[in-house]
């Protein structure tokens, strides 16, 4: 069994071929999608997947922070409405992005402050997006540490030193595609980190692995990253495959 941690299926770039490209990450092994949020914009999307994929598609609810804008205690609003009403695996994905725009930094702190506060109330765990952020990251996590919280640093491309500090915050590191490019330096300790602190994920449609690097991603990638951490671990594909979704499972409850 195959767990991708962080796909985003419903994407308009997989309007038409989604049911077939979904197979062929079946086909492949995976047999778990857990479905990361970006803004209201989204919902009926992420709704109507999961309406069709019932016992295969988790999905997450939250606020994307480079969603964060103008109005974003109108989307921190729709946030708490959905987790008030139904039940989700987790709030995400929620954090820091300065690499496009540091304009609303503030509002970005404080949106993740708040859903990382409804994560601890609702015991679901949290999935961070950070992109040159670390540092405003692990401060909010340092401030709002609890036994009780949990989650994934989606899409970890930081330092050894970061990734020790992700994990004392009770957090797994999403590995995929970067972990198989040449620049991604994560695959050179990665060895490092034990694979109990390790998630599979693509982030489907973007950061496809090689040999798909600039290509549309799909789950179905998530063999090639498995084929990267077996020769970056020296163990079997089977284990890699059996620890990570264990690790999912803690993750998620599911």
């Amino acid at each position: 069994m195959i767990t991708d941690t962080h796909t985003h299926l419903y994407s308009a770039e997989f309007d038409e071929d989604r049911a077939a490209m979904i197979q062929r990450a079946k086909d492949a092994g995976v047999s778990r999608f857990f479905i990361p949020a970006i803004d209201s914009t989204y919902t009926n999307r992420m709704l109507t997947l999961e309406k069709e994929n019932p016992n295969d598609v988790f999905l997450m609810m939250g606020l994307h922070p480079t969603s964060v804008k103008e109005n974003y205690l109108e989307e921190l609003a729709h946030v708490k409405e959905w987790i008030d009403k139904k039940s989700f695996c987790a709030i995400g994905e929620i954090g820091i992005d300065l690499y496009w725009d540091s304009t609303f930094i503030k509002q970005q702190q404080e949106a993740f402050r708040t859903q990382i506060k409804w994560a601890k109330e609702k015991k679901i765990p949290i999935v961070i997006h950070c992109r040159d952020a670390f540092n405003e990251v692990f401060e909010v996590l340092e401030s709002e540490k609890e036994n009780t919280l949990r989650g994934i640093f989606h899409c970890f491309t930081g330092t050894l030193a970061q990734a020790k500090q992700a994990i004392s915050y009770n957090m797994k590191l999403g590995i995929g595609g970067v972990a198989t490019f040449k620049n991604g330096k994560i695959d050179k300790f990665l060895n490092e980190i034990d694979l109990t602190h390790i998630v599979l994920e693509t982030d489907a449609p973007y950061l496809a692995p090689k040999p798909f690097r600039g290509k549309r991603n799909e789950s179905a990638y998530i063999t090639n990253v498995i084929d990267k951490l077996v020769d970056i671990y020296q163990v079997s594909y089977q284990e890699i495959a059996a620890i990570t979704t264990q690790n999912s499972k803690d993750v998620f409850g599911i």
